[in-house]
């Protein structure tokens, strides 16, 4: 998505889209809901409006003070992060929130520095009770700034030539980020298995329906 002045514009439009998808469920599938969960228990959904926005450091103090040690350079390991749904549960009493502004240390090449903070940098993940759903960043739309953070990558620039010269074609500044919308509905219901949200699940056991 391009964007006009700041890449929170995208940020909030995709967290403005979950609240319509989360208030949808609620007012239009109740009944669908109750019925799965005669069958799992279900834990009902909570999200503020607007939705609840930290910053990266935020987060780093409310582990801090729950006893556990993050690098203010660091990622959050799968265990942080669910601790981290719990306790932003009980202060925030919401089960989706966004936190914003990773180290630049621990995005990719093309994630784009914070311009106030050049250890910090332009992205952010969506959480659903405690585990990330999307993973998001305002890429780097310069074409000499990107190959100059590639090499401080150690990425080898004529592998990434064509990547690097479509820039040079105009592309506007834009931020973005994937999701897949059965681990969405697997955390919104609180189940405890994304087979449980799939027409036809597959693991490294299963590859056929």
């Amino acid at each position: 998505m391009a964007f006009k002045n700041h890449y929170h514009e995208v940020v909030d439009t995709i967290a403005d889209t979950f609240t319509e998808i989360f208030r949808g469920l609620q007012e239009q599938y109740a009944r669908e809901i109750a019925v799965v969960g005669q069958q799992f228990r279900v834990e009902p959904f909570k999200f503020l409006e607007p939705p609840l926005r930290l910053e990266f450091p935020q987060a780093i103090k409310m582990l801090k003070e729950a006893g556990v040690t993050v690098g203010e350079e660091d990622d959050l390991s799968t265990p942080d992060e669910k601790l981290l749904g719990r306790l932003v549960k009980a202060k925030y009493d919401t089960d989706f929130y966004i936190l914003d502004k990773y180290p630049l240390a621990v995005r990719p090449f093309y994630t784009m520095p914070d311009p106030n903070n050049p250890r910090v940098s332009n992205s952010y993940d969506m959480f659903m009770r405690g585990e990330e759903i999307l993973s998001g960043a305002q890429r780097i739309h310069e074409p000499e700034f990107l190959a100059q953070r590639a090499l401080h990558h150690g990425i080898d620039i004529s592998k990434i030539a064509a990547y690097i010269e479509s820039f040079r074609l105009g592309c506007p500044p834009h931020a973005g980020g994937g999701i897949g919308l059965e681990r969405v509905v697997m955390l919104y219901l609180g189940l405890d298995n994304i087979r449980k949200t799939s027409l036809f699940p597959r693991d490294p056991k299963r590859v056929t329906p």
